[in-house]
């Protein structure tokens, strides 16, 4: 059958109340009202499948540790079941002091006495007695005349009160009463407020505090607007007799889908308390949901006494005992509540983050009040146990303001807005081709493999291994302004970049000079890969705090000749580094916007040219070794392994390789390559003064010898035992000795240098040493042995 074109044919209106000067419209709500929740009442009874006893422990618990002090626990005269519930909270003294359970019945002797007898011995009960009152179901359903409904409700209020006292006597249980004139909201105003007086009279016994009598309005079948609720109430509370001895309570259905604006306005006009169900379940349409309810009033300011702070641990429970889902756009509790797909939406949102931490700052500073005003965000997500990862969510339709927030939120990363701009587009191609929501863990994902960031599966073909920043004179000073360059009275201007690279996975070398660490980065990758790039834009900001605090720094980088054109004439590429010292974050950018640069292209293969009639220098080499064996070689020591170098490359064309640098370093001072002679272990003890003795147990081709010594230090002592050793008439001494620490915290280790002085004959040679240990008196030994096997003495066997 269709719809009617003319329903009022079929349907009537409902009638208003003459009440020209209601008061509820001016009223606000200041506090929360008496919340009771019907969960295991009147929520279970409209369940396909009805909780279990086992669930409805469950969910009992549930509403006492969010804090409901008035409980709904059954209908327990409707089977054993139910009464088998209400006894199994009371005999396993379940229900705490402080909590009244609430137990329904209709207005039917035996019924009556089987409720009151299944709450015996509990400390505090409120027995809820109903029956209908409207016309439809006085005239339909009862066929009762008005005198009939009153005297049906006033002859088992007063069997009520007998039983409950006998009870009382008998037990020491503490009653309320309650009574519903049910389907309130389609009963005339008068005639509930006369059925309702007749009770109050036949109970005998309402006064002030807790001897108030609750009198519940259901709105049984939501029938009109909210205001016609209200309008309601209000005539009732203020027509009916000794109010200051009444408990004014709601109970509204959601038929019309207004249930919370019902209540809400209800509680403007006088309503005292509220029953519900925790998500509006309940017959039909449902009850009022009481959580929204009271975050309504969390959001105005109003504590509620109903604790929802993890929302998702009630959701949880809720669903597993009701069988039902929570919809995903049920206010406060739905899965996309504090969703934001939409890109205007979403940009909103970040900017009101943005300008509510530096408004909240500021309110800190001054004690002011921090309050909470973000777009689209009634209350702050955390305050129910839910993240700011869900407040904005990406598909096609997103903008970049919300894929920029998910990366802050996720990466702590605030991205400049041009950079926001050129990463949106990636996630838009990668949305559109998968026409799907994209999910944190895929934006993060894009945006580590966009920018090369992260290391690991996520790593450029170039990444900066070691590095180290320079001064360096004024390219463009005049000869008069530079000092001579072997004092330390320069004019520093300019920054030189000497670093390894990872390329590709193997190790180069390079060197770079620049107004400052980044353009000598760029002028060093121009220098050594052929990568000829400018910056055209950088920013940088914060992460982080106190001694955690990092930075992490942007770039844009672009062909040097089209640096001054605009973004949509010339191709540029961003790139992103944090690190927590703020030029190697910059630093780690440049490299970031270097590999989206050069994707596939072949970069040149990286030889360190040495030798005569070559460019490079004592510290070319030195820094090599730096790099690439961490270690800092003395000035002295790098002099003289540069003739080494120069010599080893005379003759070759091609230079020296890394590897070989490295090989020949190795070989010539016998650095982790076993000499004639070796330590193994050693004592050392305290004679007169600051004199040592030492006992060295070494290896001498192979064999071993326990060698003893004195001197005025470990080091000097040591030196004595091995000149012991040694036949004719030579002597050893050490001419310089330096040491470093390499490594941090517990993987620190010592370097030691020393230059040894033979002198046989009226003849001097010298040769270098060098140790890594992690002791530091081991490592100065291990690095005189370097230099002992290096100069071949004559050991007596």
């Amino acid at each position: 059958m269709p719809m009617l074109q003319d329903p009022s044919k079929k349907y009537r209106k409902y009638t208003p109340i003459n009440l020209p000067d209601r008061q509820w419209p001016t009223k606000t709500i200041e506090k929360p009202p008496i919340w009771l929740s019907t969960d295991l009442r009147d929520g279970n009874q409209a369940l396909a499948n009805p909780m279990t006893i086992k669930q409805k422990q469950r969910f009992f618990k549930l509403l006492v540790q969010t804090g409901f002090k008035e409980i709904e626990i059954a209908y327990p005269a409707a089977s054993d079941t139910d009464f088998g519930f209400v006894r199994g909270l009371i005999e396993n003294g379940e229900v705490p002091d402080d909590v009244w359970i609430q137990v329904l019945t209709p207005a039917r002797e035996d019924l009556i006495k089987r409720t009151i007898d299944s709450v015996a011995g509990t400390k505090k009960a409120i027995i809820h007695m109903y029956n209908a009152t409207c016309p439809c179901f006085r005239d339909v359903v009862f066929r009762n005349t008005k005198e009939q409904t009153i005297e049906l409700a006033v002859t088992h209020t007063k069997l009520v009160r007998k039983l409950t006292d006998e009870c009382t006597a008998k037990y020491g249980t503490v009653f309320k009463y309650e009574y519903s004139p049910e389907t309130f909201s389609q009963t005339e105003p008068d005639f509930a407020v006369k059925i309702c007086d007749a009770v109050k009279a036949a109970w005998g016994r309402a006064g002030p505090g807790e001897n108030r009598i609750i009198f519940n309005l259901p709105a049984t079948v939501e029938i009109a607007t909210p205001n016609h609720y209200a309008d309601q109430v209000e005539y009732f509370a203020r027509n009916i007799t000794e109010r200051e001895n009444i408990i004014i309570s709601l109970h509204p259905h959601n038929d019309r889908g207004t249930a919370t604006a019902a209540t809400e306005l209800a509680m403007m006009a006088g309503a005292d308390r509220v029953e519900g169900c925790v998500f509006g379940n309940g017959e039909r349409t449902g009850n009022v949901d009481l959580a929204m309810l009271a975050l309504n009033l969390y959001t105005q300011g109003i504590c509620p006494k109903l604790d929802f702070s993890d929302m998702q641990s009630v959701i949880d429970i809720v669903i597993d005992c009701n069988d039902l889902p929570v919809h995903p756009r049920h206010p406060y509790a739905g899965d996309l509540v504090f969703t934001a797909f939409s890109g205007s939406h979403q940009d909103a949102i970040k900017k009101g983050f943005e300008a509510q931490a530096r408004r909240h700052a500021e309110a800190a500073k001054t004690g002011e009040m921090q309050y909470w005003d973000i777009p689209y965000l009634p209350i702050d997500p955390a305050d129910i146990g839910c993240t700011y990862e869900a407040v904005i969510r990406v598909n096609s339709q997103s903008g970049k303001g919300g894929i920029a927030y998910i990366v802050k939120q996720a990466l702590a990363l605030d991205l400049p807005r041009k950079m926001q701009i050129s990463f949106y587009q990636v996630i838009q191609t990668i949305a559109d081709r998968e026409a799907r929501e994209m999910t944190v863990e895929d934006i993060t994902n894009a945006f580590r493999s966009t920018y090369k960031f992260g290391g690991g599966k996520y790593a450029g073909r170039i990444s900066i291994r070691s590095f180290k920043i320079s001064d360096t004179p004024s390219l463009n000073a005049a000869p008069e302004q530079v000092t001579d360059p072997d004092t330390d009275d320069l004019q520093s201007t300019g920054k030189r970049f000497d670093g390894t690279l990872s390329v590709d996975g193997v190790p180069r070398v390079v060197r770079g000079d620049g107004n400052g660490p980044l353009s000598a980065l760029l002028d060093a990758l121009n220098t050594h890969l052929g990568i000829d790039l400018a910056i055209r834009e950088y920013s940088e900001h914060s992460i982080g705090e106190g001694t955690g605090v990092k930075a992490a720094s942007y770039v844009d980088l672009v062909d040097p000749q089209s640096k001054t054109k605009s973004s949509a004439a010339s191709h540029g590429s961003w790139g992103v580094g944090v690190d927590s010292d703020i030029a190697a974050s910059g630093l780690r950018a440049v490299i970031s916007a270097v590999n989206s640069m050069v994707e596939d292209r072949p970069l040149p293969e990286l030889k360190l040219n040495v030798g005569f009639d070559s460019k490079s220098g004592p510290a070319d080499v030195a820094d090599a070794i730096l790099h690439i064996l961490n270690l800092e070689l003395p000035r002295r020591l790098q002099t003289s392994f540069f003739e080494v170098v120069q010599r080893s490359a005379r003759d070759s064309k091609d230079g020296i390789t890394l590897n070989e640098l490295s090989e020949l370093f190795s070989n010539t001072y016998r650095y982790g390559v076993p000499g004639r002679i070796e330590l193994k272990s050693f004592k050392l003890a305290a004679l007169e003064g600051s004199r040592k003795a030492i006992e060295v147990e070494i290896l001498f081709d192979g064999s071993p010898r326990t060698i003893k010594g004195e001197g005025n230090g470990p080091l000097s002592a040591f030196l004595s035992a091995l000149q012991a050793q040694i036949t004719g008439k030579v002597t050893l001494s050490i001419r310089e000795f330096s040491e470093h620490s390499i490594g941090e915290g517990s993987d620190t280790v010592a370097a030691s240098y020393v230059e040894l002085v033979r002198v046989s004959e009226g003849q001097k040679s010298s040769a270098w040493g060098v140790g890594v240990d992690t002791d530091i008196t081991r490592c100065s030994f291990q690095s005189v042995l370097s230099a002992v096997n290096s100069l071949e003495l004559s050991i007596a066997a």
